[in-house]
């Protein structure tokens, strides 16, 4: 009770190593010792404590424990209440950079091969930084001269304090998936390590990483270096620098342009011309002569297989008509009018032909069927031959 009690103790700093440290997952209370060559102190760091820490404590880690001295009752033994821990000799935040880091790096999220490449004429820039800082005017201010065709949008976010973290991640999302940009670049200006806590959240690194947008990190001066910069696709040293990474300079371009086009020019003119010479040494060539005599046989061997075709065609026409007149007259002798025009006559009755007596009855009537007309009779008498 008298440690309890004691106005000495309730606030104390105790500077060692860390060791036998432990983290209770289930309560999410902290418990090491803390020793020096001579001597040990227990220590505990309840939930409510730890959960501000912005480092992680590690065995063997050098550090200055504040907080009060209490005997805990249920082992009879004294130690120390911790409420906060820093480093000794490096600041927290530094740590806590340092350590996550380390961290991320070793899980492969700042390797070459997961970044992803830069457009190079990008067409609509998204801007993730303050809306009334120095960075968002020199980005719009250096994109805009040097590469007007580009669209830029602006997505205030707070950059510094409590809520930068979600507002800066919440931009990302914006540019992914609401306003769909070419190209994302967040950051801001310079400042101290407590200033850029923001851009070295675990949260903010594995966004940037999750982005199907390519991003520019331009976080402070050339100098400042924070986890946004080693996760993002391209690290810029200042934001004025990011914009010139963003875009190309239309100057330059239309340079390019015009010395290509005079390039391209001057190389068609000079095949054009080498073209000509060919052609015309080949007119003049022997080769081509020959080309031409070759033609001129070919168009006389055409002439006369023309002549031959002709000649051909009308002795087969004298041919068939020869023998379709034959057939005619053939035809034509035994044609029944032929026989009719002769003074015979073709007999029917009912539409059938009458053979003979025996097709007929008296009082039958029959059709008589001559070369120039027919008549109508009708039998009176039937007599056949006797065979005599």
């Amino acid at each position: 009770m008298t440690l309890d009690n004691s106005p000495f103790l309730r606030s104390v700093g105790v500077s060692g190593e860390i060791s036998n440290f432990k983290y209770h997952y289930a309560s999410g209370h902290i418990y090491f010792t803390l020793k020096d060559s001579t001597s040990q102190l227990k220590c505990v760091m309840f939930r409510s404590d730890a959960v501000n820490l912005k480092f992680s404590p590690e065995d063997g880690m050098k550090v200055v424990c504040t907080g009060s001295v209490r005997v805990y009752t249920a082992g009879g033994t004294y130690q120390l209440y911790v409420n906060d821990i820093l480093p000794d000799g490096v600041g927290s935040l530094y740590l806590a950079y340092e350590q996550l880091k380390a961290k991320l790096e070793s899980e492969g999220l700042f390797d070459k091969s997961v970044k992803k490449p830069i457009p190079k004429y990008p067409e609509k820039i998204g801007v993730i930084t303050s809306q009334t800082g120095a960075a968002v005017r020199d980005i719009i201010n250096i994109a805009g001269r040097r590469y007007p065709l580009c669209e830029i949008t602006v997505y205030p976010a707070i950059v510094q304090g409590e809520n930068a973290e979600k507002t800066l991640i919440s931009g990302l999302s914006y540019f992914n998936e609401k306003e769909k940009a070419d190209l994302i670049i967040i950051g801001r200006g310079g400042g101290s390590l407590e200033d850029l806590y923001a851009f070295n959240s675990e949260a903010l690194a594995r966004a940037i990483r999750k982005s199907d947008v390519p991003v520019i990190s331009a976080v402070g001066h050339e100098t400042d270096f924070t986890i946004c910069d080693f996760a993002s696709d391209l690290r810029a040293p200042t934001p004025s620098a990011a914009a010139e990474l963003a875009v190309p300079d239309s100057i330059a371009l239309k340079g390019e342009l015009a010395s290509d086009y005079g390039l391209m020019k001057r190389a068609l003119g000079n095949k054009i011309e080498r073209e000509k010479k060919m052609l015309g040494d080949l007119s003049r060539s022997g080769s081509m002569k020959s080309l031409y005599s070759f033609i001129a046989d070919k168009r006389l061997c055409l002439d006369g297989l023309g002549d031959k075709m002709r000649s051909e065609i009308r002795l087969i026409t004298l041919k068939k008509r020869s023998a379709f007149e034959n057939s005619a007259s053939k035809l034509n002798a035994h044609s029944p009018l032929r026989i009719l025009s002769g003074g015979y006559a073709y007999v029917e009755s009912g539409g059938k032909a009458v053979t003979g007596v025996k097709d007929v009855t008296a009082g039958m009537d029959i059709k008589v069927t001559f070369t120039d007309g027919h008549l109508s009779a009708k039998v009176t008498e039937v007599n056949e031959n006797d065979g005599n």
